[in-house]
């Protein structure tokens, strides 16, 4: 009756038991908070959150390779001076803010990464916007998502709440943030992909539980030893000390056994259940890949693909156009909108400099130089521009295409512009 009285709780915690793997671990405000939100638990039992869905292996290296395609390619802050003409705008701050410096303690790279990474596992990305006297952007601070609440007011602005680290609240108006997500259902915040690939992902990490459970027990019988007679006491215990050392770890795999008293060692085949095992594995990885678009080749799964050739070219064509270009439009007009809306800004836009992708491929990349300097619209400054290298006298010429009657040069380019601009 002690609780009816209102007596204090006991201050030591009580001791709990629970299975092992199953559960969820709360030791922090945080935990707390998404197992309440989030109800992260899926139907295999496995808690599902970004963390834990980071130790699945095709999920990390989606997030990393999507992510890094978005951090390694140049963002261009361009002018438009006329219908017809662009210039690069490194006047501008934000420019130096996407390649030189967003903030005080991370590079262009880290930052850019990060923030993907938090679309793709959260469902958006949130960073605050410095700005100096004249309105423009000078710094971005990032902003954690599982701290930021957004929410659309009757005025139909948005505003952004921030939680910080000893629990208090900030808001922040619609201008003062960077915010980039891509599927949305209500047209202001975006789909965490963890939770609709939750059942996919919490299977893949119980079976990943299951096996690394298999192996360090030694459950998995894989062969046995057959004995014509009966063992003695004597001979039975020194033949489990033997075996015991090679069961566990592994560590000394590849050595040999000798075999007393004319046992013979049996392999045992693969019974229906691993290779069902084996083959829900594969099926885990599939739907994990599908869900941020990544083709199979790209997280190492090449079974079912030709490891060269065309077939492999056409599927990661396919990742670039119909998987990243989705993310390059989300920070173009991410960056365009929110970050270059100061008046003095007028007339500038964000771009991803899509051509990169072919740095790698010096055949392919030398290629296009060849077409484009034969076509007419690419000069030998251009490409040496496109390359990273200095203009040399007389490369401002465009020649004219081959099969042209006129045998026209246009001169006075300024080779440092690319024709990757809309």
């Amino acid at each position: 009756m002690s609780f009816l009285l209102g007596a204090p709780p006991s201050a030591s915690p009580r001791a709990m038991a629970a299975t092992p793997g199953e559960g969820v671990l709360i030791t922090s405000p945080a935990d707390l908070e998404a197992a309440l939100r989030d109800g992260n638990l899926s139907a295999s039992g496995a808690a599902v959150t970004p963390e834990t869905a980071m130790r699945v292996a095709v999920v990390f290296r989606c997030v990393s390779l999507i992510s890094g395609v978005a951090a390694t390619l140049p963002m261009q802050i361009k002018r438009r001076v006329d219908d017809r003409t662009r210039v690069n705008a490194t006047d501008v701050p934000m420019w130096s803010v996407l390649n030189r410096r967003p903030n005080r303690w991370q590079k262009p790279a880290q930052f850019k990464r990060m923030m993907q990474a938090h679309v793709l596992l959260r469902g958006n990305a949130y960073a605050l916007k410095v700005r100096d006297v004249r309105g423009r952007v000078m710094a971005l601070i990032p902003l954690h998502p599982d701290r930021v609440r957004v929410e659309q007011l009757d005025d139909l602005s948005l505003r952004y709440t921030w939680t910080r680290k000893d629990g208090r609240q900030t808001a922040f108006a619609q201008e003062d943030i960077l915010h980039l997500f891509k599927l949305t259902f209500d047209g202001f915040r975006g789909v965490t992909p963890i939770t609709y690939a939750r059942e996919s992902i919490g299977a893949s990490l119980t079976m990943e539980r299951h096996g690394a459970t298999v192996f360090k027990n030694g459950a998995n019988v894989s062969s046995a030893l057959k004995h014509p007679k009966k063992l003695t006491e004597e001979a039975h215990a020194r033949l489990r000390a033997d075996m015991q050392e090679f069961r566990t770890g592994g560590a000394r795999d590849g050595e040999t056994i000798i075999l007393e008293e004319g046992m013979d060692w049996v392999r045992m085949g693969m019974t229906a259940v691993d290779a069902q095992w084996i083959e829900a594995r594969k099926l885990s990885r599939s739907d994990i890949g599908m869900v941020y678009g990544v083709p199979p080749h790209m997280y190492g799964d090449t079974e079912k693909s030709t490891s060269w050739g065309t077939g492999i070219e056409q599927q990661t064509q396919g990742f670039v156009t119909f998987g990243v270009e989705d993310d390059f439009t989300m920070w173009e007009e991410g960056v365009t909108v929110d970050c270059l809306d100061a008046p003095a800004d007028d007339g500038l836009y964000m771009r991803i400099k899509r051509g990169a992708l072919i740095k790698g491929d010096i055949k392919t990349r030398y290629t296009a130089y060849q077409i484009g300097r034969n076509g007419g619209w690419l000069s030998k400054n251009d490409i040496r521009g496109l390359e990273d290298m200095n203009p040399i006298e007389g490369g401002d010429d465009y020649d004219a295409p081959l099969n042209s009657n006129a045998a026209v040069k246009i001169g006075g380019g300024t080779g440092k512009e690319d024709d990757d601009d809309a």
